[in-house]
């Protein structure tokens, strides 16, 4: 015990018993023989040699996976250089909450808040990360095509794109995507370092990968997670929903940065994170690159982004509900309704047919089928297998070009007329009223988007309002709202009746 009080740092050496230090003695040779025959194993492998006809930005940092254990410089020094910041000056909206909109049928897109009908309400309602003006972009091509989120963009006057080096470049929008919150940006440069695009749907949960961004503000911050899940949809996010969930740190400020694998690939953008609150809590979503690489492709090549449509309102397959379809499992997709003259109509699909196949392949879940049709090129034909009273038929029919793409790389224009400029509705439904928490016999028109920066927005008018009255006049339908709204005097404010998750407010609209 006196030693104990009065040792110095050598003390934990004495406290070892020499039995264990001979052992020690005895295996360290070997030990050390062994490690050397693995680094003698590992320099007789050479890495994978580049396409020699590619360009030196493209060369892909691989090495053999025993090498993962030293860390992953060689990944970052080749991709670093294509994860850009953007910096933008733009109104930044201010809106509401999308829970109260969540689980409406938009018939792959028809709906006006997105594809919500497949999801289920999350328990904490998913954030987009971004810094105030700023967001990170990725060069996926040496002329200048930089790839990003939506939301770092929209509603942006100017655009700023700095590279690492610190060359600054002014960025051209070429398109935007909502539905799944990308974007794509030029700027003029040649030759510029890029990230070529990877196969997404070659990841496996577990997989290493890492996220570069500028989160915060501080330029090209690395962070390393693996893939925690893939196929992550119903989130409320966006529309269209395959995310692929990491744990790799997202914050706010990382949006539209890269999600890389050990190869130096881009298999992801960085969309959203979870978190209760506002960073990074383990929990983050990047869009695949096999949706990236097709919406980026349509925007560049059209200035919008082309999908197939079916036309149909599908829900998922329930344990409960196996037996009721008479099902071997619960997989599939319901048809509950059917828009008329759409393909679906057209191919003689019904209520109530489980869709357990499209183009012989198996369809796990309502976002199976709508991946696998929004990317069916237009004009196919296919073919489709559907369960009906317990046995199996198949039909067939000709996607076409989905009826919203007109409005899909632009915001949608909203209604002009005064002090409410900047406000889109659509009908009422009973089944939106029902989501909204509105009575079924409540009529009116529904918010749709309310433009950041005008009076409505500035006066609390928000997405999900259902609008009753306006300066006591009686709204049943766009129609209606339509001539009430260009009936309103110019210089006075407007009185509104409206209903806000069920509940009654009257609310002023000043000018």
């Amino acid at each position: 015990m006196k030693d104990r009080s009065t040792s110095t740092p050598s003390i934990a050496m004495k406290q070892v018993p020499p039995k264990v230090w001979f052992g020690l003695a005895v295996s360290l040779p070997l030990l050390l023989g062994i490690m050397v025959a693995a680094f003698s194993t590992q320099a007789v492998g050479s890495p994978t040699q580049p396409d020699p006809s590619t360009s030196p930005s493209t060369v892909r940092a691989e090495r053999a996976d025993s090498d993962v254990q030293y860390g992953f410089a060689h990944v970052v020094k080749v991709v670093r250089p294509a994860v850009v910041n953007i910096t933008v000056s733009k109104v930044v909206a201010t809106g509401p909450s999308d829970d109260a909109l969540r689980g409406v049928p938009d018939w792959f897109g028809q709906g006006p808040w997105g594809n919500r009908f497949f999801g289920t309400p999350s328990p904490i309602p998913p954030r987009t990360p971004r810094g105030p003006g700023m967001g990170t972009g990725v060069i996926v091509h040496p002329d200048g095509y930089v790839v990003t989120n939506h939301h770092v963009v929209d509603g942006a006057k100017t655009v700023t794109v700095t590279l690492l080096d610190q060359r600054e470049f002014a960025g051209t929008i070429v398109g935007t995507d909502p539905q799944t919150d990308l974007a794509v940006i030029h700027i003029e440069g040649r030759n510029l370092p890029f990230i070529p695009w990877g196969d997404s749907s070659t990841l496996e949960v577990g997989d290493y990968v890492l996220a570069i961004g500028n989160p915060f503000g501080l330029n090209s911050t690395v962070t390393q997670g693996i893939v925690s899940a893939k196929g992550r949809g119903g989130m409320g996010i966006t529309q269209y929903e395959d995310f692929i969930q990491t744990d790799a740190a997202i914050n706010p400020g990382n949006s539209g940065g890269a999600l890389v694998n050990v190869n130096g690939e881009l298999v992801g953008i960085n969309t959203a994170i979870v978190s209760r609150t506002g960073g990074y809590q383990g929990v983050g979503f990047a869009v695949p690159a096999s949706m990236a690489k097709h919406v980026h492709d349509s925007l560049v090549a059209d200035g919008k982004v082309v999908r197939g449509y079916l036309g149909v309102g599908i829900q998922g397959v329930t344990p409960e509900l196996v037996k009721a379809f008479q099902l071997d499992g619960p997989a599939g997709a319901i048809v509950t309704d059917i828009r008329d003259q759409s393909p679906a109509d057209r191919a003689g699909l019904q209520r109530g047919d489980a869709i357990i196949e499209y183009q012989r392949q198996p369809i796990a879940d309502p976002q199976a089928l709508q991946r696998a049709v929004t990317t069916t090129p237009v004009g196919t034909e296919v073919t489709i297998l559907v369960v009906r009273d317990g046995k199996r038929q198949s039909l067939q029919t000709t996607i076409i070009e989905h009826p919203m793409n007109q409005r899909v790389a632009s915001r949608r224009q909203p209604d002009s007329a005064f002090m409410l400029s900047g406000v889109t509705v659509q009908e009422l439904t009973p089944h939106v009223a029902q989501r909204l928490g509105v009575d079924r016999l409540t009529t009116g028109v529904v918010v749709t988007d309310v433009r950041a920066g005008s009076l409505a927005e500035e006066s609390g008018l928000t997405r999900g309002d259902v609008i009753q009255e306006v300066n006591r006049q009686p709204v049943e339908s766009v129609k209606d709202y339509r001539q009430v709204v260009k009936s309103l005097p110019k210089d006075q404010s407007a009185l509104l009746f409206i209903h806000r998750q069920g509940i009654p407010l009257f609310l002023t609209i000043k000018t």
